[in-house]
């Protein structure tokens, strides 16, 4: 499904989300990935749900956006409240939703200028 036909000036877009693959500004990405809202994608070390810890919640927390929109994979899954405790602790928001309707939302959030980050895991994670 294609999501935004052009990339704004100066900030990250995704083009495409598949169930395999998400697409920032052209480039195909098949692991799961951080998208800011501008600067370079950052491979995340999610490799899948059931291995996610603190630690890579910390790794956006660093990076300090005022929100996260974290795309949980092909379904709606919550994170245990422990593991958000580095974006607690920094005031960070977090919205969790499938990682289709994540990517959609990021698209909107950067065309109004916040400042978010996108946590993207792929439905195989």
């Amino acid at each position: 499904m294609k999501l935004q036909p052009d990339r704004a000036e100066g900030v990250n877009v995704i083009h495409a989300y598949t169930p395999d693959s998400v697409s920032v500004n052209g480039v195909v990405h098949t692991q799961a990935v951080l998208v800011p809202h501008t600067g370079d994608v950052i491979g995340w070390e999610a490799t899948s749900w059931d291995a996610l810890n603190e630690a890579h919640f910390q790794r956006i927390a660093e990076a300090a956006p005022e929100l996260v929109v974290f795309g949980s994979g092909a379904t709606l899954r919550f994170v245990k409240p422990a593991l958000l405790r580095p974006l607690i602790d920094a005031r960070i928001g977090i919205e969790t939703m499938d990682s289709a309707a994540a990517c959609r939302t990021f698209n909107f959030l950067v065309g109004e200028g916040r400042r978010v980050m996108a946590a993207i895991l792929l439905p195989g994670a």
